[in-house]
């Protein structure tokens, strides 16, 4: 048996850019990407602060240090630019590897969304 654990988290980011003429998915800072252990396609879950909405998407690369925060396509209508929004992905794993296990999670200055 294999369990659903919290595998990365970024935590309170701002929501920088909204563009529905795009294919789909959330471009995030690949700084933030590394620090938080999340990959280029990585399914990740979304929280919107303001709203309330919960949705998941892939992710995309983006530029380095530059606080991007994008949702693309479909997604961008769960968010308006300024929103506050929590990424998480999962892994599967059983229990055994589960209690010993320690997700990434990262806290960005929500201004900036830069790494404090």
């Amino acid at each position: 048996m294999t369990i659903e654990v919290l595998k990365s988290k970024i935590h309170r980011v701002r929501v920088t850019e909204a563009n529905l003429d795009y294919i789909g998915s959330i471009t995030i800072d690949e700084a933030l990407m590394e620090a938080a252990n999340i990959i280029a396609g990585e399914r990740v879950f979304i929280v919107n602060n303001n709203n309330g909405e919960r949705f998941d998407t892939y992710v995309i690369t983006g530029p380095r240090d530059s606080g991007m925060i994008c949702l693309n396509g479909a997604a961008a209508r769960k968010v308006q630019r300024g929103d506050i929004v929590i990424i998480m992905s999962y892994a599967s794993m059983t229990p055994q590897e589960a209690a010993n296990f320690k997700p990434s999670i990262i806290f960005p200055d929500t201004e900036t969304n830069r790494l404090i």
